[in-house]
């Protein structure tokens, strides 16, 4: 175990503390972080050795530290967008804006780079390049994309690029390693189902989209259960039904937001398709018209086999084998990571939050003893991959 790195970053939990708290107060949703960005950035150019660049996919910032004669590089990359989730939790630093929280724990994840960034600018202990990647919209999949478009890895090279995420009921403080696909890829897709209008006492004038809508939405739940094997992760989740102002009133329209989850690339395109073909069956069984806004495209993360193991060994030394697990699960959240892995190898590892609340859940909380944890993560894999 490094014992002096880890009681190193440990001191410094109060100032990662303070940077957490002030995020969490000021949440952003993804793509509006303009307040966020600025604050990230200002505190890396107090660190005195980096070279930040703001602006990159927006209110993305690349904040590079080069150190020694090695041609050798790394990405470390931290999100730090919030989420449209009204908070319910009685903490001094609460969110300040209603009906959006830092409920996933992105303002820990950047506190926790932060945190590495300042020490490595102070320690350099390191030959070669490390680019501190700080991403807006992950929640909405299209940071990463942005900052992958706007240049991301030509403007700033690197061999390979890693990420971690906060995971609740994960033993407090272990890090979670899995090889290959870990989290599913995600279509967001919304389905307008248009009948006619009428009164509700006299519904053989109207066509009624509620009525579709709700025999769409039990139909969709027989995709996975005959059309998947068991063996293949997948879910179709209807989270939103729209539909209606009265009890008296046939609407004329009813809308639908899915959430489609695959860890399987073929199979994904057959359940789309299955979407697609149902949705048009109902829709005209009924003698409603529809229309399908597929949204977003998201992407299987697949974590590379070398730089899993070779991360897997640095948490292991840092932090002891009874701290690190290589038998992690295939989770069917999804993550825009996943963009940036197709691009470069590396890895994303879960590390656990302890006992609580899950990510999304409006009493969900970030563990703030996990700070210096990730912070020490950060440091150990930029020493080792960038070693002297």
């Amino acid at each position: 175990m490094n014992t002096k790195l880890i009681e190193t970053l440990k001191t410094r939990l109060p100032e990662l503390k303070q940077w957490q708290e002030s995020m969490h107060q000021s949440p952003e949703l993804s793509m509006q972080e303009e307040n966020t960005s600025k604050f990230i950035a200002e505190k890396l150019k107090s660190f005195g050795e980096f070279e930040v660049v703001e602006g990159v996919g927006k209110y993305g910032i690349v904040a590079t530290l080069k150190n020694g004669n090695s041609s050798k590089s790394i990405g470390i990359r931290a999100d730090f967008d919030a989420l449209p989730i009204q908070e319910d939790n009685n903490l001094a630093y609460k969110s300040t804006k209603d009906g959006v929280g830092h409920l996933c724990g992105h303002d820990g994840h950047t506190a926790m780079a932060l945190g590495a960034a300042k020490y490595l600018a102070e320690t350099k202990n390191f030959d070669g390049t490390v680019h501190f990647i700080f991403q807006p919209g992950e929640e909405t999949m299209q940071g990463a994309p942005a900052m992958i478009e706007d240049g991301l890895f030509e403007r700033f090279p690197m061999d390979e690029v890693y990420a971690l995420h906060n995971m609740p009921t994960g033993e407090f403080g272990k890090f979670i390693f899995r090889e290959g696909e870990t989290m599913a890829a995600v279509d967001n897709w919304e389905i307008e189902i248009e009948g006619k209008g009428s009164h509700g006492a006299i519904p053989e004038l109207g066509i009624d989209p509620m009525v579709c809508a709700s025999s769409l939405v039990m139909a969709l739940q027989s995709i996975v259960s005959r059309n998947v094997s068991p063996w293949k992760e997948c879910v179709v989740n209807v989270g939103a039904f729209n539909a209606g102002t009265a009890g008296n009133i046939i609407p004329q329209k009813a809308h639908l937001k899915l959430s489609i989850r695959n860890m399987d690339s073929e199979n994904r395109k057959m359940v789309l398709e299955r979407i697609k073909t149902m949705t048009k069956a109902q829709a005209e069984a009924f003698g409603c018209t529809y229309s399908i806004k597929e949204g977003i495209i998201g992407s299987v993360l697949v974590n590379s086999p070398n730089q899993t193991r070779k991360a897997l060994e640095i948490a292991k030394n840092t932090f002891g084998e009874e701290k690190v697990t290589d038998q992690g699960f295939a989770f069917m959240g999804s993550e825009d990571f996943a963009f940036m892995l197709e691009k470069k190898p590396g890895n994303y590892v879960m590390l656990g939050n302890g006992d609580g609340y899950m990510l999304h859940h409006p009493k969900y909380q970030f563990n703030q003893d996990l700070l210096p944890i990730g912070a020490a993560y950060w440091v150990a894999l930029t020493e080792q991959l960038l070693k002297k």
